[in-house]
């Protein structure tokens, strides 16, 4: 017996395709957002402590590595990683006209 492939078959196929990528970009998309937020939230956090309390260079270095013990493997929470998401929310904080995520 010889299984045959209906005509619509290749339409399907590349429907689905079309559909699969569109799911794919659609949770990247989501993924970076939720990840931008997070740095934006970081930098934040680090930029109140340090006006707020006066956290130095070595209480973000201790958190990084306090950081990178908890979350073995993420390499975004080094030291410098940690200045830049401040420097991200410093340098935009104040920017009313960008398009805010989420």
């Amino acid at each position: 017996m010889t299984d045959l492939i209906p005509d619509d078959y290749g339409q399907f196929l590349t429907e689905l395709k079309v559909r699969i990528r569109q799911a794919q970009y659609k949770a990247l998309r989501a993924a970076n957002t939720e990840l931008l937020t997070l740095y934006w939230e970081i930098g934040e956090s680090i930029h109140r402590k340090q006006e707020e309390v006066g956290w130095g260079k070595s209480v973000v270095q201790t958190l990084a590595c306090d950081l990178q013990v908890e979350f073995p493997g993420r390499n975004g929470f080094s030291s410098q990683n940690l200045w830049l998401m401040r420097q991200f929310y410093a340098e935009y904080r104040d920017r009313t006209k960008l398009q805010p995520i989420g």
